[in-house]
């Protein structure tokens, strides 16, 4: 085994069990054999080497590569103990370096003039539609799902999710509603359907947009719902009584989110009421995307935190009028997204290969412990222009969620997404 990788390894794991085959054959244990055993195996000396260097980058290629090998627990697991065991520990002056470095840069980055959205977006939510079908729930919602109760299955907590979020948004039927980033179109079809309000949804992805568009036909709502391929920054129209934006906010960048607020405040009505529905991290936790998820996954994302969010919303001129936090909902989401992907590996292998299952199941992994272990969370911002748009407490949202549950059930059932 590399010695950098030995030091490495024998300075994390101080608790439970990892055993550890190096390219050469030799086993090493690891921790105070307390807890499940995790073994892992590595093809060559390479990637030992790699790893050694640049965990957070090299640990997920080597896993996608087939380098790195689980032969005991799975991808997660390890990463878990990983988590347990390093917190925020930084055990070389190289890694401290390429921390320093990598936060710089997405500072840098996300305060550039240049609009990279359209090709960011294209390069995940435009891959072939059916590998979303391979874990998401039957609306095709591919944000945090709110389980409460908890217990609730994925669907139902999807579901869930689109009532809480309607609760806040105040809706009266005839409204004008502004959805930014409307994904695959469920939400906006659901507030139309549910509120009879007028939807407009704005999307970069080309599928999504086909998607969404041939859904709303098929409902009979071409003249309820109606879905662009749009960008909020360029946007022109008439105010909106409400604007809600779920998972677009992380796209963002920090250093555009004084131009974002401007724009829904211009987009917004003098008494409209918007809803913000984000992940966020603690301030103290890295300000840059985690490489293997930048490269790979989700290039130009940037987590937010509330410290950073605040004060562009409060220099746009919009009025905050209520925050909730989601603490752990996103890590059920993920770990139920992960075990449906995974219990169709050979689906997702026929549709791509196998190199890139094992990339989205490093990243579904990488992100459920994130969630659990790195003080994640999904945060919703109810905003305004005026104080007087919402009321002084916040029954109206209970009341609303449970007027919109007793409805569903004379609503017209989901059809499978169509993506042929």
């Amino acid at each position: 085994m590399a010695s950098m990788l030995f030091n490495l390894v024998d300075k994390i794991f101080k608790t439970g069990t990892l055993k550890l085959t190096d390219a050469t054959g030799k086993v090493t244990m690891f921790g105070d054999g307390t807890g499940d055993r995790v073994a892992i195996r590595f093809a060559d000396e390479e990637a030992e080497k790699l790893i050694a260097r640049d965990p957070p980058l090299a640990l997920g290629e080597m896993y996608m590569q087939g380098r790195f090998i689980m032969e005991e627990g799975n991808i997660y697991d390890f990463l878990s103990l990983v988590r347990r065991n390093t917190l925020d520990i930084v055990f070389s002056p190289l890694m401290a370096a390429r921390l320093f470095w990598r936060t710089g840069l997405a500072q840098l980055q996300t305060r550039l003039p240049i609009n990279n959205n359209r090709k960011n977006v294209s390069h995940h939510y435009d891959l072939t539609p059916p590998l979303f079908s391979l874990f998401l729930d039957e609306d095709w919602q591919y944000s945090c799902a709110y389980f409460e109760p908890a217990g609730i299955s994925l669907d139902e907590a999807q579901l869930a999710k689109k009532r809480h979020i309607a609760s806040k948004l105040l809706l009266e039927e005839n409204q004008r509603v502004l959805e930014i980033g409307c994904g695959w179109g469920g939400l906006s079809i659901y507030l139309a359907e549910m509120a009879g309000v007028d939807m407009t949804g704005i999307t970069l992805s080309h599928e999504q947009l086909s998607i969404a568009s041939n859904r709303a036909d098929k409902r009979g709502l071409s003249d309820k719902v109606r879905f662009q391929l749009q960008d909020y920054r360029t946007m022109k129209a008439k105010p909106f009584d409400r604007i809600v934006s779920v998972g677009m906010f992380e796209h963002v960048g920090i250093g555009r989110y004084q131009n974002f607020f401007e724009k829904c405040f211009e987009l917004l009505d003098d008494d409209g009421v918007m809803l913000l529905h984000s992940i966020g991290r603690d301030v103290a936790a890295h300000g840059f995307n985690n490489p293997f998820i930048e490269k790979y996954i989700f290039p130009g994302g940037y987590i937010p935190a509330l410290s950073e969010v605040l004060p562009a919303i409060e220099k746009a001129g919009l009025l905050v009028r209520d925050i909730e936090i989601l603490p752990m909902h996103y890590a059920y989401t993920l770990r139920a997204w992960r075990e449906r992907f995974v219990a169709r590996k050979e689906e997702a292998i026929k549709l791509y290969d196998e190199q890139f299952f094992r990339m989205w199941e490093f990243y579904l992994a990488g992100s459920e412990m994130a969630f659990e272990w790195d003080k994640m969370f999904i945060f919703q911002i109810q905003l305004s222009k005026s104080q007087f748009a919402t009321p002084n407490n916040r029954r109206y949202m209970f009341e609303a969620e449970d007027k919109l549950k007793a409805a569903e059930a004379n609503r017209k059932p989901m059809e499978p997404v169509d993506f042929s």
